[in-house]
């Protein structure tokens, strides 16, 4: 397919539903005049009404606060870039936070007459994704820690109420007394399975079966 039937195929219509297709915003920075050209997608994820004119000033009063200064210190750094960037930050839109993905290309490649041109993202069911395994991994953190934490405070009480390690072990598995006395005074403590001949001597004692 040579150019012309290429840039045919490609054409302004197909652009578009593939762009929409896509979720993909389209907006444009005059980095002199600080004007923002945007798309009707770009309006809607920012939640402004489409005939307003608008700057980056104005949409950065729309960034959540805690984003604010990162955001704009990340648009004032892209003309010093070498390269694609993108930058997700959080926007309040009817009191609910949204998600936004913002990427272009820096180092001035893709400025034409003092224009910067580049794309918005909704990335919110992203982020609400990965924000909800971080607490899931917090929590099951959590939880790990204080079960380490009683097992050892069990263990430091049980080794404080031991004197040697002899004890200690007693007291972690405690084992059967294996020695049998004769009730009678003919044979001294025999322990048992004892091959002894004092084991053969009473192996027909009434108490020992006991």
């Amino acid at each position: 397919m040579d150019g012309t039937a290429e840039l045919t195929a490609w054409d302004v219509k197909r652009l578009r539903m593939g762009i929409e297709a896509a979720g993909v915003a389209l907006w444009s920075w005059n980095v002199d005049t600080d004007q923002l050209t945007m798309d009707e997608r770009s309006y809607g994820l920012w939640g402004l009404p489409r005939d307003v004119a608008v700057s980056f000033e104005d949409l950065s009063g729309h960034i959540h606060p805690a984003d604010r200064d990162r955001v704009r210190a990340a648009f004032a750094a892209t003309r010093a870039l070498v390269g694609p960037y993108e930058i997700d930050f959080r926007i309040m839109v009817d009191g609910k936070i949204r998600w936004i993905s913002a990427r272009g290309q820096g180092d001035d490649a893709d400025i034409v007459g003092e224009t910067m041109f580049g794309i918005f993202l909704n990335v919110t069911g992203r982020k609400q994704v990965e924000e909800g395994h971080e607490l899931l991994a917090g929590e099951m953190s959590h939880r790990v820690k204080n079960l380490l934490a009683v097992a050892a405070g069990l263990t430091a009480i049980t080794s404080r109420s031991t004197k040697t390690t002899v004890e200690y072990g007693a007291r972690a598995d405690p084992a059967p007394d294996r020695t049998w006395a004769c009730p009678r005074p003919c044979a001294a403590p025999v322990q048992r399975g004892s091959e002894s001949r004092a084991a053969g001597r009473h192996a027909r004692c009434p108490a020992r079966a006991l």
